[in-house]
């Protein structure tokens, strides 16, 4: 498949499952903004690289004027790694700019607590600083509907609260800077499906601990919500949908408690300060 053939499958065959739902994330959250410089972190995942070609084409076609920018993070791959997102950067047509980190090494050296976590909030830290190098004020990551599903499940789970990954979010870190997701109603298997179409085969994780270590706890516990998710929806098929519409539609006057600022309401104080509860 050259690459005007797969960028013609996002538009044409997955038109409804892929195309349709990026576009009105973009417009729906405000994703997007003229004048806007964007850097689209690419990982070497299906995830990343379909997002990269969704944003040549709104770039080009859409009603924005807005520049772009592919960045690649090597955090310490093996050469057959790096070389496969090389290679699937020139079939897919995308000019990556690649920077190199020790993230790795660093995760590798720390013992206790999740590796997963620590790796994801220092390469977060990375992209933004080579994002603002390049000169851009956001960065656009892969994340798609069933991470925001499953992340909504894990908070509730294991964290005993409810939110999830935000479309788009100011960086706490680097004033100015935002990050957004321009694929998060996009459904994880029409990106397995649009990668298999196009005879694409692109990195998993590629970190070298994980490779070493079965049953990491991060990726276990997302395929515990996989898992239930599937069992649900044997049941009710709108299941995953109805989380992710859950997360738009919150009752307040049906809930106990909320957090906003960092300041925790119980709502029988709102009641007494004179809020609606």
């Amino acid at each position: 498949m050259s690459a005007a053939e797969i960028e013609r499958s996002i538009i044409k065959k997955y038109r409804k499952q892929i195309w349709c739902p990026f576009v009105k994330s973009v417009k729906q959250y405000g994703l997007i903004r003229e004048g806007d410089k964007i850097a689209v972190c690419i990982s070497g995942g299906k995830d990343s690289f379909l997002l990269a070609k969704c944003m040549q084409e709104i770039c080009a076609h859409g009603e924005y004027s807005f520049g772009l920018q592919f960045i690649v993070m090597d955090p310490g791959y093996s050469p057959a790694n790096r070389k496969l997102i090389e290679e699937n950067a020139e079939i897919l047509g995308v000019p990556v700019r690649i920077f190199e980190s020790d993230i790795f090494a660093a995760v590798d050296s720390v013992n206790g607590g999740s590796p997963c976590y620590l790796c994801a909030r220092m390469r977060r830290g990375y992209l933004y600083e080579f994002a603002k190098q390049c000169g851009c004020n956001k960065i656009a990551l892969g994340h798609h509907f069933d991470d925001m599903v499953e992340t909504a499940l894990l908070s509730m789970f294991y964290g005993a609260e409810i939110k999830t990954m935000l479309p788009i979010l100011d960086s706490t870190s680097h004033p100015g800077m935002q990050l957004i997701r321009p694929l998060y109603a996009v459904r994880e298997e029409d990106i397995v499906a649009w990668a298999k179409h196009n005879c694409l085969t692109f990195l998993n994780c590629a970190c070298r601990f994980t490779e070493r270590v079965a049953g990491k706890e991060e990726e276990s516990k997302r395929r515990e919500m996989k898992a239930l998710i599937a069992y649900i929806k044997q049941f009710n098929p709108e299941a995953d949908k109805n989380v992710f519409r859950s997360m738009h539609n919150v009752n307040l006057d049906g809930t106990l408690g909320w957090r906003r600022g960092g300041k925790l309401t119980f709502f029988l104080d709102a009641d007494k300060d004179g809020e609606e509860g």
